[in-house]
């Protein structure tokens, strides 16, 4: 179908964003009531945040849209939320960029990317339809715009090939050499999760090429696929569906995660690693990445996974639900991708607190000075001799090292029934924490983002000091920012 064919319904979609507007305004009184509400993350103005969607750097800007449901805090009919950045840290809220109504998207402009082509923003992103009956149909779409804020939606280019069911999503664009190239979640007829591979030379029209790859019986959907260059070496990342618990790994009910290898464009082969996981804490999904202005691979991720007790979150009470992780540069050592929070997350220090060389041996200590809801705090160990070393932040979120096992471990209290709930990962040693804490989040990068952990926690707010205790000796040298917009 030509693109000039096409019926764009404007009328309904402005009537929804009047709609989802009114929303704003009926309720932003109330989120900013949450006493559980984030102070530097990114967090919708009210209803349902979830994938981070056309994350790009255009025009001195970043631009990070995501996916909101701004009617309800469960997943609904979806808008792309718009914030721009000069500086990663400071956000301005843009008008909505893209809402569901047309025939092609009528039920819902479910998550994409975004490429810049001769000074102008292109969003690919999928249309969500179902039927009377609640069948789905899907379609790869486009949207552009010239100034980065007015979009005109230009219909479907891709429709659903043949041996895929209708979930086939999430189309992640990106350039090598002189041609365009497309990823896509999707789900084979036969139940298995696989990445599909797309070229084009403008944009507009598209070659299938075929899956580029596929383990077998490694879960039945792969949501939104990453492909990009750390160190020449190509990384897939991506969001599996269906994978069982193995050991400490895989242990939420879906994940993220990448693997390591070579994609060969001309035979559509990745010649590739084990998979991965990327965050090893309760909510961490969906992450999407860019290439910014000074040459680096930035991350964010939605600090949430679908599904997964998100009616018993708190902030609901209070007209909202889930938020961005922390921006974040990645870096391949080896076969590992670390994470490392941006540098201009410093930006955001205010008073500082330090105790240098601390020692403490088989015994707990406070620090009451340490104490706060919302700071970035680091632990350098210069020494560790010893069983086990652990920190409690406040009452019940608390990480520990058992250094006979090289066992990594992080608790909190479950907000569905306030039971001890647990995530690990094993280490070779531990040298560094850098935690940062934002009321109800909480996102730790152990030994230099060789592991990160991101959960949100819903503690006591009370009880915000910061204790120590160890089974053996430490010397350990600690500072602490409060951080401030």
């Amino acid at each position: 179908m030509r693109h000039e064919d096409l019926f764009l319904n404007h009328e309904l979609n402005n009537e929804l964003i009047d709609k989802a507007y009114k929303e704003v305004n009926t309720h932003q009184e109330t989120v900013k009531q949450d006493p559980y509400r984030l102070h530097y993350h990114i967090m919708p103005p009210v209803g349902l945040l979830n994938d981070p969607n056309g994350f790009v750097f255009f025009k001195g800007k970043y631009h990070l849209f995501y996916q909101w449901n701004p009617f309800a805090t469960t997943h609904g009919p979806k808008f792309w939320g718009h914030l721009t950045s000069t500086n990663l840290i400071n956000w301005e809220e843009q008008a909505i960029a893209l809402a569901p109504g047309d025939w092609f998207d009528k039920n819902g402009c479910y998550s994409g990317s975004a490429v810049v082509h001769e000074d102008e923003l292109y969003l690919f992103y999928t249309g969500n339809v179902r039927d009377e009956d609640g069948n789905r149909e899907t379609y790869q779409c486009l949207a552009t715009s010239r100034d980065g804020v007015n979009f005109e939606k230009r219909g479907p280019v891709i429709p659903l090939p043949s041996g895929y069911t209708a979930h086939f999503r999430d189309p992640k664009v990106w350039k090598n050499e002189e041609c365009w190239f497309m990823i896509i979640g999707a789900q084979k007829e036969n139940l298995s999760g696989s990445a599909v591979l797309y070229k084009s030379t403008n944009l507009l029209e598209w070659e299938l090429l075929g899956p580029i790859t596929q383990k077998n019986n490694f879960g039945y959907m792969w949501e939104c696929p990453d492909l990009f260059s750390l160190n020449n070496k190509d990384v897939l990342l991506f969001s599996p569906q269906g994978i069982e618990p193995e050991g400490y790994k895989y242990w939420n009910i879906y994940q993220s995660g990448y693997m390591v290898g070579e994609l060969d464009y001309s035979d559509v082969t990745f010649n590739h690693g084990t998979f991965e996981e990327l965050d090893r804490g309760f909510d961490f999904y969906a992450p999407q990445t860019t290439i910014d202005g000074k040459n680096r691979r930035l991350l964010f991720g939605w600090m949430g996974v679908p599904e997964e007790n998100e009616q018993d979150h708190p902030t609901i009470e209070y007209k909202w639900i889930h938020a961005m992780t922390l921006p974040r540069q990645l870096e391949l050592v080896g076969e590992k991708v670390f994470q490392k929070p941006v540098d201009e997350l410093t930006e955001l220090r205010g008073n500082h607190t330090k105790k240098h060389h601390v020692i403490i041996k088989d015994s707990e200590k406070s620090f009451p000075d340490f104490a706060g809801n919302v700071k970035e705090l680091t632990i350098n160990i210069r020494k560790m001799m010893g069983q086990n070393f652990s920190v409690c932040f406040g009452k019940n979120t608390r990480v520990s090292f058992n250094v006979l096992e090289g066992l990594f471990s992080f608790q909190r209290k479950s907000f569905k029934n306030n039971t001890v709930e647990e995530r690990h990962c094993t280490l070779k040693s531990l040298n560094s924490l850098r935690v940062f804490l934002d009321t109800s989040s909480i996102e730790i990068f152990v030994n230099g983002g060789e592991e990160v952990f991101t959960s949100r926690i819903f503690d006591d707010l009370s009880k915000d000091e910061v204790s120590i205790k160890t089974i053996g000796e430490v010397v350990i040298d600690m500072d602490k920012w409060d951080l401030l917009l």
